[in-house]
């Protein structure tokens, strides 16, 4: 199954971030080397949330991913949730249809 982690950021995120981002990189390598994180990373213009992508078989390991992320037990993130990303097309589709 494939879930969505969206983040979103308190105002001054960017500057906040600064002294955490190599705590949050290597939280998120860590996942990605378990196989649970696909990708991640911020919004742009404005800097306003971020996206991950996750695949793994419940959204466990994404609820466990965030309350132990660095920019979120120190308060950068305003708000997260989890939710479940039914995928159909692509090389890595969870569910492919190619036709109906």
């Amino acid at each position: 199954m494939h879930y969505l982690l969206f983040y979103d950021v308190v105002p001054d995120y960017v500057d906040r971030r600064v002294p955490l981002r190599a705590a949050h990189l290597a939280h998120a390598w860590a996942a990605a080397d378990r196989g649970e994180l696909v990708l991640g990373g911020a919004l742009a213009d404005p800097p306003d949330g971020a996206v991950l992508l996750f695949k793994c078989d419940s959204p466990g390991p994404v609820e466990t991913f965030a309350t132990s992320d660095p920019y979120v037990t120190n308060g950068l993130v305003a708000r997260w949730r989890v939710r479940e990303w039914t995928t159909v097309a692509g090389e890595t589709a969870h569910n492919p249809i190619r036709k109906l």
